[in-house]
Formats: C-alpha cells, sequence, structure tokens
C-alpha cells in the first residue's frame, strides 16, 4: 500500500500509441473447441484471451516433457550437466518406454545429451526422458521431485509430477493455466534451447520421426510447443506462434483426436491473432515521468517500470486507453533504487487492466543540510 497516494496525474497515452491504428473490431467470443480444457494467453502482456476449464487438474501425458527438459535446462544452465555428457541407457529405461512413444534407445548404449533432448522433445521418446532423469537424479521418481519443486516456483499451484514421461498415473496431474506458466518460463529463460521444438523431424538409430505437432506445418509463426496423448488424457497440445512482434501461447487438452487438437489450437490461435493487439507501453527502465524530491541531493528523479509492460486490448481500442499514476507525496529523501514509490494504473472503460509499481531509476541520497533545511521551509507552503 502507498502511503499518502495524493498525486493523481493523467498520464497521456495517445503520445505512445501508433498513427493510424485500424477502427475498432467487434469482439465475437472465443470459437467452439472441441475440448475439455483450453487456455490462450498473450506471451508478453499475460493477458487471458480465452480459456475453459484452465484450473481444471487433468493428466498432461506427454506434455509433462516440457518440464522434464527444463529440469535439465536448468542443470546445463548450473554447469552440472554439458550436451556431450555421455547417458547409459538402463534396462528400466528401455523396458518401460517399449510399446509407447520412443526414439529406439538400445539398453546398456551411452548416448550424448544433446541426441537424448532432441529425442525426447521431437520424438516423444520416452525411453530418453527415463534416461535423462536417471542420468541427473538417480531415479526417475527423485527426479519428479525436483520436478515439482521448479513447478513450486514457477507457481504452478495444480501441478503434481510423478514421473518424467507423462504415462498415466492418478498423482500426476496439471492444469491449462500451470502449462502455460510453464510454457512462458521455457521461452524466456532458454531462447536458444527452446528453438529445438521447431524441428519439423529428428533421426537417431537410422529411424526418422517426425514431430508430431502438425501446427508447426499448418500456422504461420508456430514454433512450438509440444503434443501429448494416453487414452485417460485424450489428444493434447500446448503450442506457441509467434509473428508480427506478438507471440500467444494456448493449450488444448482431451480433445477426442489429433486432428481435433490441431483444429482447435489452429481455431484459437487465429481468434487472438484476429481480434487483439498487444503494444509495449514502455520498456523497462525507461522514464515514465519525473516527479520532485524533498531533501535530496537532487530535486527530481525520473520513475519507471522494472520490466517491459505491454497491454493487451481488443483490436482497434488502444486509443482508449487512460492511464492514473500515484506517488508518495511529499516524496523525501534519502530513494533506495528498489523500493517502489507509486504506481502505475493503465484502464480501458473505467476498468483497470494493469497495475505496476514505480521504481526511482536512480537512489537519491539525503542532501546536504543545507538542501534540507530549504525544503523543510519551502515545505510549509506546499
Amino acid at each position: 500500500m502507498l502511503k499518502r497516494p495524493s498525486i493523481m496525474a493523467a498520464l497521456s497515452l495517445l503520445a505512445l500509441s501508433f498513427n493510424g491504428l485500424a477502427a475498432e473490431t467487434p469482439t465475437p467470443a472465443p470459437p467452439a473447441v472441441n475440448a475439455e480444457a483450453y487456455l490462450l494467453v498473450d506471451y508478453f502482456s499475460g493477458e487471458t484471451l480465452a480459456e475453459k476449464e484452465a484450473d481444471r487438474k487433468v493428466e498432461p501425458a506427454s506434455i509433462t516433457k516440457v518440464m522434464t527438459a527444463f529440469v535439465i535446462f536448468k542443470e546445463l544452465e548450473a554447469g552440472n550437466l554439458s550436451l556431450q555428457d555421455m547417458v547409459t541407457v538402463s534396462d528400466h529405461a528401455w523396458r518401460k518406454s517399449m510399446g509407447t512413444s520412443r526414439m529406439f534407445l538400445e539398453p546398456r548404449t551411452q548416448v550424448p545429451v544433446e541426441q537424448m533432448l532432441m529425442g525426447m522433445i521431437v520424438q516423444s521418446g520416452n525411453d530418453a526422458s527415463i534416461a535423462l532423469a536417471e542420468h541427473v537424479a538417480g531415479s526417475e521418481e527423485t527426479f519428479a521431485e525436483v520436478m515439482n519443486a521448479y513447478a513450486e516456483k514457477l507457481g504452478m499451484t495444480g501441478t503434481h509430477f510423478t514421473n518424467s514421461t507423462g504415462l498415466p498415473n492418478p498423482e500426476h496431474y496439471t492444469t491449462a493455466r500451470d502449462l502455460v506458466r510453464l510454457a512462458s518460463a521455457m521461452i524466456r529463460e532458454f531462447p536458444d534451447y527452446y528453438r529445438w521444438y521447431s524441428q519439423p523431424e529428428y533421426t537417431y538409430n537410422g529411424i526418422t520421426q517426425p514431430n508430431r505437432n502438425r501446427l508447426l506445418r499448418l500456422e504461420e509463426g508456430a514454433d512450438g510447443i509440444k503434443t501429448g496423448w494416453t487414452e485417460s488424457a485424450g489428444y493434447c497440445l500446448l503450442a506457441s506462434v509467434a509473428r508480427d512482434d506478438r507471440r500467444l501461447i494456448s493449450v488444448v487438452l482431451d480433445s477426442p483426436s489429433e486432428r481435433t487438437r490441431t483444429a482447435a489450437s489452429k481455431a484459437l490461435m487465429s481468434y487472438g491473432m484476429r481480434f487483439f493487439e498487444t503494444h509495449r507501453l514502455y520498456a523497462a527502465g525507461e522514464e515514465v515521468t519525473r516527479v520532485r524530491v524533498w531533501k535530496g541531493d537532487s530535486e527530481s528523479v525520473a520513475l519507471s517500470t522494472r520490466d517491459d509492460l505491454y497491454v493487451t486490448v481488443a483490436r482497434g481500442r488502444y486509443d482508449d486507453l487512460s492511464a492514473v499514476m500515484n506517488v508518495q507525496s511529499p516524496l523525501m529523501a534519502p530513494l533506495p533504487g528498489d523500493v517502489a514509490v507509486g504506481e502505475l494504473q493503465v484502464s480501458l472503460d473505467d476498468e483497470s487492466l494493469i497495475t505496476r509499481p514505480l521504481y526511482p531509476s536512480v537512489p537519491v541520497p539525503e542532501g546536504s543540510i543545507w538542501q534540507r533545511l530549504s525544503d523543510t521551509v519551502l515545505l510549509w507552503f506546499e
């Protein structure tokens, strides 16, 4: 809570807008999607554009492997693992993957981490997933504990993993909202590795398998992410489309067929791209406004947001946005740079869309004795 939000300064977003924006486009209801649960979110703003049962706990099937890869990428980032490390394929990993999707690893052979990752990401190899889990954590059960720890850090409150593959287990579940959260983290934290999700096929052991994500071939800008299927989970697809300086993430869960999960994902992406627009209002650290500082070695300081500030609105409504800034008053030095002194609220039709804290762009130390005495007198007249 801000102590004294007495300054109410209207900010002109028109100054930030683009000239010649199209007229407002009527926004229809989301398309009818043949799935038990789905979610469509703008990656940059985090705005939900369409949803159904997004917080319902469901089986993720092989979409689980996105978290498996996330853990492996974290290990690579920490230097605990390298892409060239050799992984031994255990008899357990080979046997457990029989009759399921696999990259056809041979038991008791050694395969580089990078090849196993490609087999898991592109071919959805359960044998690779288990072998990687055992290599990193000693057992798949222990690896699942690591997966759950990262899920908690990411705020995936409706998720619990028991294995690295997504094979059915009553205690293995997630939600559409949690999967979008995971996808966003994957894209944000590991952009170099994320590119592997758009690879159309992969060959290992003389066997070429296509990426099962048909959206890669049907939707412009589609670059991931992961399909899933079991008899109990139905057909699932976690997808991302990036084009025209935008990125949308969708997830479709428990759809009746491979064709319908692809059609559902395509319909959601088309809806989001056609009827909504996303703009960056401020870059991280960019001056939002400049305010008076009392008793400091500087008379004013710029205020900014910590992160890029994006907004998603119905197409043609950007010019209708308004913003209000609330800042502590009087603003007294010393001001550390890491403590918020105000907030920026962006609204549309009197409905608040975004609220973000505002921070001093630089710390403001306490001024000299003369500056403090002078400002004390001036404050009497404020």
